[in-house]
């Protein structure tokens, strides 16, 4: 069921007028996505029953108008972004991109200190007994990321957990050469929460 927070979304782009001015329409595309995606959104992702909400705050924007357009086209699956974005025009979405690319992430904090250091390890070093390379490798030191690849760093748990799990089971493959459904083949449900727990810290 759509949490409270994305209903409101929907209703607000139904009603931006056609004829609003490209600036405006934008502030309020931009307005739609903080409940979830916004320093709010950490919040909401708490709530009970609420789907987990990744944070966009630092994300690179390249990486972002990748995922966007790929969600718009249907690529990538995700009912609650499905009806925000048949309002968004693909034209809007590198100036969205950009919006929450200028922003400073905020921090997370790592519940489970002895988590996030087996997490640290695979993060840093991979498992070769079980064919899991470093992460670092894509990600970049402190998960930082680079335009092909998403800033990990202070994400929030559950979402890493989630997709870590849609790349394991097949519903989620818009991944490079499926590079990541590769290795999410290869890791437990406790390495991801693992790596979750100290990518939060991050």
């Amino acid at each position: 069921m759509r949490n409270f927070s994305t209903l409101v979304g929907i209703g607000v782009l139904l009603s931006i007028p056609s004829g609003i001015r490209a600036q405006d329409k934008m502030a309020a595309a931009v307005a739609v996505c903080l409940p979830c995606h916004g320093p709010a959104g950490d919040a909401a992702a708490m709530a009970p029953g609420a789907p987990p909400l990744p944070k966009l705050d630092g994300q690179h924007s390249e990486y972002l108008v990748k995922q966007l357009r790929e969600f718009k086209a249907g690529k990538r699956k995700n009912d609650l972004m499905a009806p925000i974005l048949a309002k968004i025009s693909p034209r809007e979405f590198p100036a969205l991109a950009a919006h929450f690319a200028s922003q400073t992430p905020t921090a997370l904090a790592a519940g489970n200190a002895q988590l996030a250091e087996r997490g640290r390890v695979l993060y840093e070093e991979g498992n070769t007994a079980k064919g899991v390379p470093a992460c670092i490798g894509c990600h970049l030191p402190n998960a930082v990321g680079a335009p092909r690849y998403p800033r990990l760093a202070r994400q929030r748990q559950s979402y890493i957990v989630q997709q870590l799990m849609n790349f394991k089971t097949g519903a989620r493959t818009n991944d490079r050469a499926h590079v990541m459904r590769s290795i999410a083949a290869n890791l437990s449900e406790e390495d991801m929460r693992a790596v979750a727990e100290y990518l939060a810290g991050r």
